[in-house]
């Protein structure tokens, strides 16, 4: 049984984005063989870039055989976003609230591959190995603040039942150390603390520090998804799936926040 935190969103309620990240008349979701049919001009400015495929036909559960597959085209659509934060109502307890995008409709991974295995008694396994697997993303909470994060599942290894598996995986640092602040400051780079401070070390006071010494260490995060359908015969498979990771830090100066993305997922398995 899932915690609360992890349950798998209902097929039904990710049939459109409820966080303000879908754009005006989305267009109708393709299989792969319609959306490789297109033109770039057929395709461009219409949304379907940043959709994953749909399967035609197929079976409602898991029908591969046992053995060991190759996913390719491996695709996560995020369908919403929301961050546990501070309620605007005074008094209530910090929630998972809805947020509206900020950048494009650049969110969908895509492209990601790596081993899939099934096993004589049903459990399957994943290893993330290559692919498009992170994504720049940031969303506004309902107080004004934004929020940015790195959508990914780099490293992931997941397993479990086909109807729900999951696991942890890398979420790397959203700057690099070679990032540079306003101040000039930066990991590998740049000035050790603000120039303008100064001087008798009060550029390194403990409540500076944060700002001064920059952290691009990496985090985890943690993925749950579910098989809604499959197709052996074209070796399709797609589903829904909740992940939840942390927030950006701004390189160690600020506390991360949990982000919960919520979407669909595509996937060929080839053996």
């Amino acid at each position: 049984m899932l915690p609360r935190s992890l349950a798998l969103p209902s097929p039904l309620l990710l049939s459109s984005f409820r966080s303000g990240a879908s754009a005006e008349g989305v267009p109708k979701r393709l299989t792969y063989d319609e959306i490789q049919s297109k033109t770039y001009m057929e395709v461009k400015g219409t949304g379907t870039a940043n959709q994953c495929p749909t399967i035609d036909g197929g079976v409602d559960s898991f029908a591969f055989k046992p053995g060991k597959y190759q996913a390719k085209k491996f695709c996560l659509e995020p369908t919403s976003f929301t961050v546990k934060a501070e309620s605007v109502n005074k008094n209530a307890p910090p929630d998972f609230q809805n947020t509206k995008l900020m950048t494009r409709l650049t969110y969908t991974l895509d492209e990601i591959e790596g081993p899939f295995e099934v096993s004589p008694d049903g459990t399957i396994k994943f290893v993330e190995k290559d692919g498009i697997d992170y994504a720049a993303v940031t969303v506004q909470l309902p107080g004004g603040e934004r929020v940015p994060f790195l959508f990914t599942i780099k490293q992931l290894v997941a397993s479990g039942k086909p109807e729900n598996f999951g696991g942890e995986f890398l979420v790397p640092s959203y700057r690099g150390s070679s990032f540079l602040d306003p101040k000039g400051r930066g990991g590998s780079t740049g000035y050790d603390n603000a120039i303008a401070l100064p001087a008798g070390g009060r550029g390194d006071e403990e409540d500076l520090a944060k700002e001064n010494i920059k952290n691009t260490s990496s985090s985890t995060g943690k993925i749950t998804l579910s098989v809604t359908k499959s197709k052996p015969e074209t070796g399709e498979v797609i589903g829904v799936f909740e992940s939840l990771q942390p927030s950006d830090t701004d390189m160690g100066a600020k506390v991360p926040k949990d982000v919960k993305i919520q979407g669909i997922w595509y996937a060929q398995l080839e053996q």
